[in-house]
């Protein structure tokens, strides 16, 4: 139980940590444009989790269904 949850921690730790990096506000107006692209595209994670949460409801659907 304890190795889940810190699985489950490292895995919000390493999400928060990047939106944190990316939400920091822009960077040194000297750096180059591959500096500054954020480390996640949130678009991306976004669309996988309203997959994720839609594949899940219907899954949880058809249990409670039974």
């Amino acid at each position: 139980m304890r190795f889940l949850l810190g699985i489950i921690v490292g895995i919000g730790l390493t999400i928060g940590g990047a939106y944190i990096y990316d939400s920091s506000g822009p960077r040194d107006a000297s750096a180059s444009a591959r500096d500054q692209r954020p480390m996640v595209n949130w678009d991306i994670v976004n669309q996988n989790w309203n997959s994720a949460t839609a594949h899940m409801r219907r899954q949880w659907d058809k249990i409670a269904a039974k």
